[in-house]
């Protein structure tokens, strides 16, 4: 196939600069499948020539946006670190009057995190106004198999990418209720993925409940999720939850869509 023709499979904005194009794709394929790939496997998945891919990645590897690692594959570079950063804050910013109607409406904690590499993050929360509530610091870390958003995410994921990452990462049982078996994650991930939720009953922390909703056709991953005390996070308040984050959700991919932040008096 020639370098042209491959190129064709590669989608096209009309008024696009297809070099800029070609750029974000490889970075974006690359965060997709955890951040690290070989030169072959990216220009397939980015499906590009291996020669174009091959320029553009070595251009990337100069401006610091990717590096090439020991075994010879490549990895998302740390200049990356800077625009992620600041894009999450401004992406915490966009959802916070999101995160604000889902705790006047539910009465807990509501949250918003991305998928970063590996790992996921928080990124935005609005606290609860019980005495008793979920406090999770924006800019955490934790791993995605015992989390709501979590599991909500990499339900969209390829099944072999889920395995992958999991194979990096291991499944540390953080409680006793914690998925350690990669099958018995998988096959909740199935449920996931047909329900449109996903719920975390103690397995990241004892005595703590959570239900989540991956925002749809985001620029990137990410999930809202409302969490509290078990004692308070009832089956009845979890099936009042769901469609609150799906619509809020939807309103939330819109917002980013538009370009254009939503006002508070713009919720229901």
């Amino acid at each position: 196939m020639s370098e042209a023709e491959a190129g064709e499979k590669a989608p096209r904005r009309a008024g696009g600069v297809q070099s800029l194009e070609r750029a974000f794709s490889i970075l974006e394929t690359m965060a997709d499948a955890g951040g690290t790939l070989g030169l072959s496997q990216l220009a397939t998945r980015a499906h590009l020539p291996l020669p174009t891919t091959h320029r553009f990645v070595r251009t990337l590897v100069d401006l610091g946006y990717l590096r090439q690692e020991a075994s010879r594959q490549y990895a998302l570079g740390p200049k990356l670190i800077r625009l992620g950063e600041s894009s999450a804050h401004m992406l915490g910013t966009w959802a916070r009057p999101y995160l604000s109607d889902l705790v006047d409406s539910l009465g807990e904690s509501a949250n918003l995190a991305t998928l970063d590499g590996d790992q996921i993050v928080y990124v935005g929360q609005v606290q609860s106004r019980h005495t008793m509530r979920m406090f999770t610091e924006v800019g955490r870390r934790v791993s995605p198999h015992c989390t709501a958003v979590g599991k909500a995410l990499l339900a969209l994921m390829d099944p072999l990418d889920v395995q992958a990452l999991l194979s990096r990462t291991g499944m540390h049982p953080y409680t006793e209720h914690t998925i350690t078996d990669p099958a018995v994650l998988a096959a909740q991930l199935e449920q996931v993925l047909e329900h449109g939720f996903a719920v975390d009953d103690g397995e990241q922390e004892l005595g703590v409940r959570c239900v989540a909703v991956a925002v749809p056709r985001a620029p990137s991953r990410i999930a809202l999720s409302v969490s509290g005390p078990a004692t308070r996070m009832t089956d009845d308040l979890v099936s009042r939850a769901v469609p609150a984050l799906t619509d809020a959700a939807r309103r939330l991919s819109d917002d980013l869509a538009s370009g254009r932040p939503q006002s508070r008096t713009g919720l229901s």
